[in-house]
C-alpha cells in the first residue's frame, strides 16, 4: 500500500491540476464533472504541488485568503421564498384563475357583489395556501441547523510553525487543506488520500450501492479512465468513513464537488399528480361556463324576446356553475392534513399539493438499504467445504476478528468483523494468545490473525479470512476442488447472501515476523454468510402498504440475488429481476409494459432509477419516490411525489415534498402520510362530486326555466345568496373524517371520473328540479294560488337548497349513511342549510331579497318531491357503487 511521505522537500514536476480540482480564479464556473480521472494520474506530491500545499496543511493566513477567494464549502444557496412572492405564485393556481375571471366578468356587468364575494373567496385561498408552504420552509430551516459538522484539519500559524489538528465547521474548508478522517466521519469535501490503513467508505448516497468500497493511497499514476467514484484515492463529499483511519488533501469544495455536480444535473421537476388533475377539472369548468352564458342568452333572446337585459342571470347561471369555495376548501384540507402530519408525526410537507399526491400514491419506489435493511451485516450461517452447516467455521472467523483488531490498533470492528463478532458466543477467542495479526488491505483482500491455542507450545495457527477469490488461491486445492467452491460461493452470492472465506494453516512458532508471504499452503474451512439485517417494522408496513393498493417497487443499485432475498425475507415476490443492463436494453415503451410486472430493479444508477419512475408515470400511474442520496435526486424529481428522511443529503432534502423527520426512512411513517393525503383528497373528491353535480343540475334546470317560463325563474341575487350558502355549508368537508373506504385505496382526482359522475348525477337534479317546476306551476297558478313570480322564486329557492343539504347527506356517505352514527361536522352543515333554506323566506330579509312566504299547502308537494329525488339518489349512487371500481 503506497504511502504520501509526512514531509515533502522537493516536490516532482507534474501536470498542473486544472478545472474546478485547483485552486479556481475568482468567477471560475464549477464545471468538469470528469476531473477524478485527471487526478488518477498523477501522484500525491504532484496534486499537492498542483493546490500548493503540502502534507503540514496550510497556514492560516492562506486558508483564509482562499476562503475569500473561494468561497464557503457549501451547495449553492437556496434563497428562501419570501411570503408575498408565495402568495403571488398562488395566483396562478388554474382554480383561482378561473374564479377571478369571472369575478372580473361579474365587474363587467355591474354585478359587484358577485364580483367582490369571488375576489375574496380567491384571496383568502392564497393566504392560506402561501402561509403554510412559508411554515414548511421555516421547519427546513431548523433542520439544516441540526447537521452542522466539523472536520478535523491540520493548519498551521506561520511558514515555520509546526501544524497543529484544529476542529473547524466544514463549510471553512478550502482547496489544499489536509484532513484527517476517521471511522464515521462524513467526507467533508471532494479529498485525495494521502494516507489509509484499512479504510473502507460508504458512498451510497452517490452511488447507491450500499457495500463500503476500499480506499486506499496510490503514489503510482495510474492510467486516467473509468468512474471517478471507482478510483481508490479519491473520496467524494457525502460519503462516510466505515472503517479505518487516514488522512487527505481537500481537491475541490462548495458548488465545485461532485456532490454539487449531482445536484446541478437535475432537470426541472414535470407536473404532478395534482397539477394534472387540476388541469382536467378546470378545463371542464372552463368549457361549461363559457357555453352556459350564451345558451342563456340565446334561449331567451330566441324564445322571450329577452335581449341584454338577461346578462347579468346569464353571468349569475355561470358562476353557479362554478364552485367557488373550491380553492377555499382544497388549500383548507390540504393545509389541515399537513399541520396534523407534522404536529404528530414528524412530516413535513413542504408543497402542499404534494399531500394530495400522496393520497392518489399508486406505486412506491424505494431503496432497500435503510428502508427495508438497516446497512448491519447479520451471520446467517456457516458451511463447511460440502455446504453442511459446521460451527468451527464461525469460531475460526470470530478468532481473526477479535485478534485482527486487538493486534492491529484498529480504532473500531468494520461492520463484517463486528457481525462476526455477535454471533459468536463471545468466548471463542479467549483460550487463544494473539501473536501478530496482518490487516486487511484492499489489494489482498484477506485480513490473518496469528494466534496460540492452549497446549499448543511452539505451534502458531494463521487464522485467514477475506474476498473467497483471494482466500482460495492461497488455500492448498487442486483445480477442480477450487472450482468447485467457487461455483458453490457464486450460488450463495446469487441466493443474496455476503461471503466470507475462511481458512487455517500451523506453523513452527518463531520470532521472526509474519509477513504476506506466510500465507500460503492454507486449509479451507468454508463459508460464512451474512445478510443484512431487516428493518424490524419493514414486512408490517409492506403489508399494510399492499393492503391500501400501493404497490412497492424496490428500484436499488445493490446486487440483484441481494435485493430479490431481502424482498422474499419480507414477504414480497420478487419475481423477475431487471438490471441495469436489462434497463438499457429496452425501449420505453417496453420499459413501461415491463414496470407493470418488475418488483425489483437492481444495479440501478441515478439516470435508471430516474428512467424507472418515468416509466411508471408514463403508465398513468401516481408514483413516489423514497430516497436519501445525492444518486437519488434525479429520481425525486421524476416522480410525483418525492419523500426522503431527516438524516438524507442537503440536496435530497431541498428536493423532495415531504420529509420524515422523526422516523427516519421508517415505512410506518409513510403510511401516516398516505392516510392524511387520503384523507384530504377524500374530502376534497367528495366536495367536488357534490358540488358540481348540484350546480350542474341547477344549471340544466335553468336553462330549461329559460324556455319554459315567461319570466326568470330566480333573480341574479337569489342566485348569489344561494351559492353562497351552499358554499358556507361545504367548508365543512374540510374538517370531516370521510369513511374508512376511502382510506383504503388512493384516491386521485381524475378529470373523466368527475365528469361522468357530475353528469350522471346532475342530470338526477336536473329532473328533481323541473318536478319541482311543475309543483311550484300549480302552487302559484292552480286554484287559490297568488299568482306570483315571487312564490315561485322562493319555491325555487327552498327547494335548491333542500335537495343540496340532502345531497351533502346522501352522496358522503353513500349506501351506509343509514349506518353511519358518527357525528359529522357535514351533518350539521347540511341541517344548518335546510334551515336557512325553509326560514330565509318567511324572514325580515326575504321581501329585501325578492321572495315571501309559500303557501302552505305547498310543502307537502315539495316533501314528496325531495322523497322521491332522495329514493332515486340513493338507488343511482348504489348502482354507481357496484360499477365503479376507484374509490372517491
Amino acid at each position: 500500500m503506497g504511502q504520501a511521505p509526512e514531509a515533502a522537500t522537493a516536490p516532482e514536476p507534474g501536470p498542473a491540476v486544472s478545472g474546478p480540482w485547483a485552486v479556481p480564479a475568482p468567477g471560475d464556473a464549477p464545471t468538469a464533472v470528469d476531473a477524478g480521472r485527471e487526478l488518477g494520474a498523477l501522484t500525491s506530491l504532484q496534486v499537492l504541488r498542483a493546490l500548493d500545499s503540502g502534507p503540514r496543511g496550510l497556514t492560516d493566513a492562506v486558508a483564509d485568503a482562499r476562503l475569500r477567494e473561494c468561497g464557503e464549502n457549501t451547495l449553492p444557496a437556496r434563497r428562501s421564498v419570501p411570503w408575498a412572492v408565495r402568495f403571488l405564485r398562488s395566483v396562478r393556481d388554474p382554480f383561482t384563475a378561473v374564479l377571478l375571471c369571472l369575478g372580473l366578468v361579474s365587474a363587467l356587468v355591474a354585478s359587484w357583489g358577485t364580483a367582490s364575494v369571488i375576489t375574496a373567496l380567491a384571496v383568502v385561498s392564497c393566504v392560506l395556501r402561501s402561509t403554510g408552504e412559508h411554515r414548511a420552509d421555516r421547519s427546513m430551516a431548523a433542520l439544516r441547523e441540526l447537521v452542522a459538522t466539523t472536520a478535523t484539519v491540520l493548519r498551521r500559524t506561520g511558514d515555520d510553525a509546526a501544524p497543529v489538528a484544529r476542529e473547524v465547521p466544514v463549510d471553512q474548508l478550502v482547496p489544499g487543506d489536509v484532513i484527517r478522517l476517521g471511522p464515521g466521519d462524513l467526507v467533508p469535501a471532494d479529498v485525495r488520500l494521502l494516507r489509509a490503513v484499512g479504510m473502507s467508505v460508504n458512498q451510497a448516497v452517490l452511488t447507491g450501492e450500499s457495500a463500503a468500497v476500499a480506499k486506499y493511497a496510490v503514489d503510482v499514476p495510474e492510467t486516467p479512465g473509468g468512474d471517478a467514484f471507482e478510483q481508490a484515492q479519491l473520496c467524494f463529499q457525502g460519503s462516510s468513513i466505515a472503517s479505518g483511519s487516514g488522512s487527505a488533501v481537500v481537491v475541490a469544495t462548495g458548488a465545485r464537488t461532485r456532490f454539487a455536480a449531482g445536484q446541478g444535473a437535475v432537470g426541472p421537476r414535470g407536473p404532478s399528480s395534482f397539477d394534472r388533475s387540476v388541469q382536467g377539472i378546470s378545463w371542464i369548468l372552463i368549457r361549461f361556463m363559457l357555453l352556459t352564458p350564451p345558451l342563456v342568452l340565446m334561449a331567451n333572446a330566441a324564445l322571450r324576446g329577452r335581449g341584454l337585459e338577461t346578462l347579468p342571470f346569464a353571468v349569475a347561471v355561470a358562476v353557479g356553475l362554478t364552485p367557488e369555495m373550491l380553492p377555499v376548501i382544497v388549500t383548507s384540507c390540504l393545509a389541515r392534513g399537513a399541520s396534523l402530519l407534522a404536529r404528530q408525526h414528524g412530516v413535513i410537507v413542504k408543497r402542499l399539493p404534494a399531500l394530495h399526491d400522496l393520497g392518489a400514491l399508486e406505486v412506491l419506489c424505494l431503496d432497500k438499504t435503510g428502508t427495508l435493511t438497516q446497512d448491519l451485516p447479520r451471520v446467517d450461517r456457516a458451511l463447511d467445504a460440502e455446504g453442511r452447516d459446521d460451527r468451527e467455521v464461525l469460531h475460526w472467523a470470530a478468532v481473526n476478528a477479535w485478534w485482527a483488531l486487538q493486534l492491529a490498533d484498529l480504532p473500531a470492528p468494520e461492520v463484517l468483523d463486528e457481525a462476526l463478532l455477535d454471533a459468536s458466543d463471545g468466548e471463542e477467542f479467549l483460550p487463544y494468545d494473539g501473536i501478530a495479526a496482518l490487516p486487511f488491505d484492499p489489494v489482498r483482500r484477506i485480513a490473518t490473525a496469528v494466534v496460540r491455542g492452549p497446549g499448543r507450545l511452539g505451534v502458531d495457527t494463521l487464522v485467514v479470512k477475506g474476498a473467497v477469490e483471494n482466500v482460495l488461491e492461497r488455500c492448498a486445492l487442486d483445480d477442480a476442488e477450487r472450482e468447485r467452491l467457487l461455483a458453490s460461493a457464486a450460488v450463495l452470492a446469487r441466493d443474496g447472501a455476503r461471503l466470507l472465506a475462511v481458512a487455517t494453516a500451523e506453523r513452527p512458532a518463531r520470532k521472526r515476523a509474519y509477513t504476506v508471504a506466510d500465507e500460503r499452503g492454507l486449509t479451507f474451512r468454508g463459508f460464512v454468510t451474512l445478510r443484512d439485517a431487516l428493518v424490524p417494522s419493514a414486512a408490517a408496513a409492506l403489508s399494510a402498504l399492499a393492503g391500501t393498493g400501493v404497490a412497492v417497487k424496490v428500484v436499488t443499485g445493490d446486487h440483484p440475488g441481494t435485493a430479490a432475498r431481502v424482498c422474499q425475507d419480507l414477504g414480497l415476490d420478487p419475481g423477475k429481476v431487471l438490471t441495469a443492463r436489462d434497463i438499457d436494453a429496452l425501449t420505453d415503451a417496453e420499459l413501461v409494459d415491463a414496470g407493470r410486472h418488475t418488483v425489483v430493479f437492481a444495479r440501478c444508477t441515478p439516470e435508471h432509477k430516474a428512467r424507472v419512475v418515468r416509466a411508471l408515470r408514463a403508465d398513468g400511474r401516481v408514483c413516489g419516490f423514497l430516497g436519501d442520496g445525492v444518486n437519488d435526486l434525479p429520481a425525486l424529481y421524476a416522480a410525483d411525489v418525492g419523500i426522503c428522511p431527516r438524516d438524507a443529503v442537503d440536496v435530497a432534502r431541498e428536493g423532495a415534498d415531504v420529509v420524515l423527520t422523526e422516523h427516519a426512512k421508517d415505512l410506518s411513517a409513510v403510511e401516516h402520510a398516505l392516510a392524511a393525503g387520503r384523507h384530504s383528497s377524500g374530502n376534497i373528491a367528495t366536495y367536488l362530486r357534490i358540488t358540481l353535480s348540484s350546480n350542474l343540475g341547477n344549471v340544466i334546470a335553468m336553462l330549461g326555466a329559460g324556455l319554459l317560463l315567461p319570466f326568470l325563474p330566480m333573480l341574479p341575487v337569489q342566485v348569489l345568496v344561494q351559492n353562497l350558502c351552499f358554499d358556507a355549508a361545504q367548508l365543512a368537508f374540510a374538517y370531516d373524517r370521510p369513511s374508512a373506504g376511502v382510506l383504503k385505496r388512493p384516491s386521485a382526482l381524475r378529470a373523466p371520473d368527475f365528469l361522468r359522475f357530475i353528469t350522471g348525477f346532475g342530470a338526477l337534479n336536473a329532473v328533481a328540479d323541473l318536478a319541482t317546476f311543475a309543483v311550484l306551476a300549480y302552487a302559484v297558478h292552480g286554484p287559490g294560488g297568488p299568482d306570483s313570480e315571487t312564490v315561485f322564486h322562493s319555491g325555487w329557492f327552498v327547494e335548491n337548497l333542500l335537495t343540496q343539504s340532502l345531497v351533502m347527506l346522501l352522496l358522503r356517505t353513500g349506501r351506509r349513511a343509514a349506518e353511519d352514527g358518527r357525528t359529522s361536522p357535514v351533518r350539521w352543515a347540511a341541517g344548518a342549510l335546510a334551515a336557512v333554506g325553509l326560514l330565509l323566506p318567511v324572514s325580515p330579509l326575504g321581501p329585501l331579497l325578492g321572495m315571501a312566504a309559500l303557501p302552505g299547502f305547498s310543502y307537502p308537494l315539495l316533501l314528496v318531491v325531495l322523497g322521491l329525488y332522495a329514493v332515486g339518489l340513493a338507488a343511482a349512487r348504489r348502482r354507481y357503487d357496484s360499477r365503479c371500481t376507484r374509490p372517491w
